[in-house]
């Protein structure tokens, strides 16, 4: 079950500390307060959330396909201070039961998933009848322009060279087509300028039925 991106599971961890430092950190804290309960994470990458769960989370179960950054991801999961559980699996097939889940986290993950229709049914399925799915993700730019940049580039180079990133998904509306009512919904950009991979959305939705 393994998605193997060796050179940019090489280089995420560096990247991805750069980006803590330049605020990423604040809004995964935004993402995961107040969370409780049995969560899974789909996609933890090397394990930065784990810092940020509450202490009313009693479960979290890390879902990811990539062999290099889940070693991180078992790195970072000793010292979280909730239990987290790291496993092998994909997003389109999850590795756990019906209606198990209280909640779900995706963060800059569903613009890298093979099929993003199959990974939202797959966590639509894991949730418990209103169950908070929370996710931060790259989406669409909001200028036809920008957007059309996006789209060159989700079809040439970015996806391999982002570990399959596709940054011009338009994940929002992906969410809603998937049984799922948005609660919250935040935009910013990140960085603070107007490039192609800086469009961002962080929200809570909640499984209808």
């Amino acid at each position: 079950m393994s998605v193997r991106h060796p050179v940019f599971a090489r280089l995420y961890p560096m990247m991805s500390q750069a980006m803590e430092r330049g605020g990423m950190a604040e809004h995964r804290q935004a993402l995961l307060t107040d969370l409780a309960g049995e969560v899974i994470e789909v996609g933890p990458g090397d394990g930065l959330n784990f810092a940020h769960y509450p202490p009313t989370v009693t479960h979290v179960l890390a879902v990811e396909p990539e062999p290099r950054l889940r070693q991180h991801a078992h790195t970072s999961a000793e010292r979280a201070t909730v239990p987290v559980e790291v496993v092998d699996g994909l997003a389109e097939r999850l590795p756990a039961g019906d209606g198990t889940a209280d909640a779900v986290v995706v963060s800059l993950v569903l613009c890298s998933v093979r099929d993003q229709e199959a990974a939202l049914r797959e966590i639509h399925r894991v949730l418990k009848p209103g169950g908070q799915l929370r996710f931060l993700e790259h989406v669409r730019a909001d200028t036809p322009g920008l957007a059309r940049v996006q789209r060159v580039l989700d079809a040439t180079l970015w996806p391999r060279l982002a570990g399959g990133c596709h940054t011009g998904r338009d994940t929002v509306a992906a969410i809603e087509r998937s049984g799922f009512a948005i609660e919250r919904l935040d935009r910013f950009l990140f960085p603070d300028a107007r490039t192609p991979s800086s469009f961002h959305v962080l929200g809570t939705a909640v499984r209808r039925n």
